[in-house]
């Protein structure tokens, strides 16, 4: 059987492995881009100011509403017409949509939870809005955000493989000559070839998401390295302001 896997991966050409794998990653990095674009600032400054929360509710709804294989099957023909090729573009369209839901919510989410009061005593301090949001909301709403960057590119990474289907050579192309030549091999290697990049994408972004918010572990799980974060006066603004900030 390994054997069988072995000889079926082509390493160099079009159809080779790591062509099909950069292929891959360039539509599901693109998509994330693009979303991330769209999503992340919208839900900031929706969660920031409290206006337009409805509507942007369902605007970012409607994109999880309709499937991403449809979006693309829609987009196909006018991508053809207009000379854009096959299956990259509509694919990105289909997989912005995708994504865009759980970074907007994780967004919103993160910056609405931000404590009430933490917000007012940093306005009693004389921070204006765009030092309470930079100083204050974005740091505390930190996690939250990178949890759905994670969460999003794992479905983008998983969902990618449609474009295979449209004419788009990525390792979905595995599984479509798999099912279509009736080649096991084939199937096996595209599904341990998505898993792989699957996984990888969840451990440098499980680090990245571990460096950057060093305020969420404890001291003693990280080897006292990070403090825990100190004891404020709920009478002193300030210091309730520092003291929910993260230090090290």
């Amino acid at each position: 059987m390994v054997l069988s896997l072995w000889e079926t991966i082509e390493w160099s050409g079009p159809r080779g492995l790591p062509e099909r794998t950069v292929a891959h990653l360039q539509l599901s990095l693109l998509a994330m881009a693009v979303a991330m674009v769209v999503a992340i600032p919208l839900a900031v400054v929706v969660g920031h100011t409290g206006r337009g929360g409805p509507v942007a509710n369902a605007a970012v709804t409607a994109g999880r509403a309709v499937p991403t294989y449809a979006v693309i099957a829609l987009l196909f023909p006018i991508a053809i017409l207009w000379g854009l090729g096959l299956g990259f573009w509509p694919s990105v369209v289909a997989l912005v949509l995708l994504a865009v839901p759980p970074l907007f919510t994780n967004t919103l989410t993160g910056i609405r939870g931000v404590d009430a009061t933490l917000v007012e005593a940093a306005r009693g301090m004389g921070m204006s809005g765009r030092q309470v949001l930079f100083s204050v909301q974005l740091p505390v709403a930190l996690p939250l955000v990178l949890a759905g960057i994670r969460t999003a590119t794992v479905q983008v990474m998983s969902t990618a493989t449609l474009a295979s289907i449209f004419g788009y050579q990525a390792l979905g192309s595995y599984l479509t000559e798999g099912l279509a030549q009736r080649d096991d091999a084939k199937l096996v290697v595209g599904t341990l070839a998505v898993g792989a990049l699957w996984l990888l994408a969840e451990i440098v972004l499980g680090a990245l998401q571990w460096a950057l918010t060093p305020w969420t572990r404890t001291a003693g799980g990280s080897g006292g390295r990070w403090r825990r974060r100190r004891t404020v006066d709920p009478a002193d603004p300030g210091a309730a302001v520092a003291g929910a900030l993260p230090v090290r």
